[in-house]
Parts: structure tokens; sequence; C-alpha cells
């Protein structure tokens, strides 16, 4: 399957460095390409590409806000790729609904395998942040854990487990290999505890399992 990717980036030779990268790569298609935050949101809506690989410093509108648009319309996962892991920025990227967070200075084969993996509806974190933001969502102090712990109680059991395995940081395809299920199944399952527990993104979900100590082991 091609996967489609709208490119977004302000600097124009770092752009275009991103677009040869990408376009050298069998099965990966370049729609589109974005100098701002907000001509991404708009060729996100035009274009309905599969990922979108977003830069967060940008003009008119940052990449914060305009990930939190894309998702918001559900038409695109979100890539950040930043040359900064700053917290305001990993933090706002998650909440806004990113699927993944990663670093400039990684090697071209991760960059392409972060973005196989979040079209596929999997998570990818930059492993220099994800210990980071383990522990700052895993404190035991946290003032939401109350209503959380009462919109997981309200899922089915077999969305406790998915939910579960998604805190173990399980792609769709190894949950439904430990759970013994289709994988479109666990899709299914992923897209409604999604909407009962008003999350935008995989990985908000495994923070709030990793959050109220739901890990599969």
């Amino acid at each position: 399957m091609t996967v489609s990717v709208l490119v977004v980036e302000d600097q124009a030779a770092v752009r275009a460095a991103l677009v040869m990268i990408l376009r050298s790569e069998p099965g990966l298609e370049v729609v589109g390409e974005a100098g701002d935050g907000e001509e991404a949101v708009r060729l996100a809506a035009e274009l309905r590409p599969d990922v979108v690989l977003m830069d967060v410093q940008m003009p008119r509108l940052d990449g914060i806000s305009a990930t939190r648009q894309i998702t918001a319309e559900g038409s695109a996962q979100v890539l950040v790729l930043t040359t900064f892991d700053h917290d305001e920025y990993l933090y706002g990227a998650l909440r806004a609904g990113a699927a993944g967070f990663l670093l400039k200075d990684l090697e071209a084969e991760a960059l392409i395998e972060g973005i196989r993996t979040v079209a596929r509806g999997d998570g990818m974190l930059a492993p220099s942040v994800t210990r980071r933001l383990i522990s700052t969502f895993t404190r035991p102090d946290r003032p939401d854990q109350p209503k959380a712990r009462a919109a997981v109680d309200a899922l089915t059991p077999r969305e406790r487990e998915v939910l579960a395995c998604l805190g173990a940081g399980l792609s769709n395809g190894q949950i439904a290999e430990r759970l013994e299920m289709a994988e479109t199944t666990t899709k299914t399952h992923v897209s409604r505890i999604l909407a009962k527990l008003e999350l935008r993104g995989r990985v908000q979900a495994a923070i709030l399992a990793q959050d109220l100590g739901l890990v599969a082991e």
C-alpha cells in the first residue's frame, strides 16, 4: 500500500531534503508541501494525505496549533519532526493529537519507519523522550486520575485489555496476536477506546494506561 505524505517545513532547503528522501523510498508518495501551519491545515483538508510530517516552529500558525486542527478533522495521522525536544513541544504535540514525535537528528531509515508506523495507526516516539514522558505522566498525584479512572472503568473488559496493551507500547498487529483476534478487530477496539475516552490518538491512550497502571505484562 502506498502511503501519501504531506511535508510541512518552513525552511525550504530542509523541506527539499525531506521530500528527496521520501520520494526515493518505494511505497511513499509526497502529495504536497507546505511552508507554514495555515497552508498545512488547508492542504491536509484538500489532499487528505495518510501522514502529515509536521515541523513545530513555523510562521503564521505553529505546528502544534496546526496539528490540533488537522487531528480534529481526523483526516490524517500527524508525525511531528522537530530539532528540539523541549517539554512544551513534546507535550503540546501529544495533547494536540500527534501520533508521533521524532527529532531531526535521526537517520533517514528511522524517519521512513516512523512514517510507515503512524500510517498503520501505531504510535512513534523518539527513544530519547520516551522515558521522560512516562515519568511525567505516571506521577501518583495527577489531579485528573479519578475522572480518568471512572472513564476507563466504563470500558468493556476487552477494551480494557486493548488499552493495557497500548500502555505496553504494542502495535495493532502485536495486540491482535496477544489477544487472539483479527487486526481489523483490534483497530475497531482502538477507535472505540479513543472515542469513549475522548482522546485524539493512541499515544494519548498509551500515556493514560501508563498513568493508571494499566500495562499488559
